[in-house]
């Protein structure tokens, strides 16, 4: 809701927040989740092997939003979200990037300036780093800031929102062409497959499939929501053997305001989280103690799925790792 996804909800659920958006499960007695492993924790992006890339440009590319974007330089690289920044990077095109948005948190990233407010972009605070080319996806707001952007004559590529693992390629691909590096966008689509493939030959099979539910918490904010089929999570749960609680009850679209009534019909036997969420709520216990929580299967056998924030929904070259923990952790004794 990284998204990235895409961290953030989209949709109705944006206006219900008015700021943003492992190793083994939380089982038995457990008072919080088991820490990943060092791997699994390193908040960092891999670049591919070798040198970096040399831009092919001019490069002209389709916008999601139906016009056509040229880029003439990839000297001065501003994505504004995490999503794309770590696509960029993984590229090899990280030392071209010259600011970040909230939701890049990775360590490459670190030292970038912030041109976002909350998941706002700042167009004053974009242009006067005098970007070469911005890449935004459908979610990339306010309006009148992407408008601004592009009416200072800098090319500004709109992507689809990535919400299903079938997106990773595509989105891949899609940056990699509009800066002008099309071989390295291959590349490094092959390495991703081959990962997720490796990822998804880890999900051990099982007489059924744990019923899994997303939650998105904001416990500063008491913003507490249920995803739906649309909020993101769904396409990594069923590929890590698991069935998205929130389609299975019947929800609508990405995110539903979280209820007892939600929950109960919903049942899941497992809670996915993005950590900061579940921190923002006290942990495990603080997470229990919300409304129909504790009455659920997986309240009641205290099992919680937790992923960093900047990570769950990023449906980039790093999602097979996300993959890989959500499995270690939804089905830790055949981790074991």
């Amino acid at each position: 809701m990284s998204r990235t996804h895409r961290t953030r909800p989209r949709g109705p659920a944006v206006l219900l927040l008015a700021l943003l958006l492992g190793a083994s499960a939380c089982a038995g007695t457990a008072d919080t989740p088991a820490a990943p492993p060092a791997a699994a924790r390193a908040d960092t992006v891999e670049p591919l092997p070798g040198a970096a890339p040399t831009p092919r440009l001019p490069a002209t590319t389709a916008s999601a939003d139906g016009r056509q974007v040229t880029v003439a330089s990839a000297e001065r690289i501003v994505p504004l979200n995490g999503s794309l920044a770590e696509i960029v990077f993984s590229l090899g095109l990280g030392p071209k990037v010259v600011a970040r948005d909230v939701s890049t948190t990775f360590e490459q990233a670190a030292g970038l300036p912030v041109i976002t407010q909350a998941h706002a972009v700042s167009a004053e605070g974009v242009l006067s780093l005098h970007p070469t080319v911005v890449l935004a996806d459908r979610s990339t707001g306010p309006a009148e800031a992407v408008a601004q952007i592009r009416a200072a004559g800098v090319p500004l590529l709109v992507l689809d929102d990535a919400k299903r693992l079938a997106d990773v390629d595509t989105r891949i691909a899609a940056v990699a062409a509009a800066l002008g590096v099309p071989d390295a966008g291959r590349q490094l689509t092959e390495r991703t497959d081959a990962r997720l493939a490796e990822a998804r030959a880890a999900v051990p099979p099982a007489a059924r499939r744990p019923k899994v539910a997303f939650l998105y918490l904001r416990g500063s904010a008491s913003v507490f929501l249920l995803g739906g089929p649309d909020s993101g999570a769904g396409s990594l749960i069923e590929a890590a053997g698991g069935e998205d609680a929130g389609t299975a009850a019947g929800l609508s679209g990405d995110f539903t305001p979280l209820t007892s009534e939600a929950l109960v019909k919903a049942a899941p036997d497992a809670i996915l989280v993005m950590r900061k969420g579940l921190e923002s709520v006290g942990g495990v216990d603080g997470l229990l103690a919300l409304p129909g929580v504790a009455q659920t299967p997986a309240g009641l056998d205290r099992r919680i799925v937790s992923v960093e924030d900047g990570q769950l929904l990023s449906y980039g070259p790093r999602t097979p790792q996300v993959l890989r923990e959500i499995t270690a952790q939804l089905h830790p004794a055949a981790a074991e």
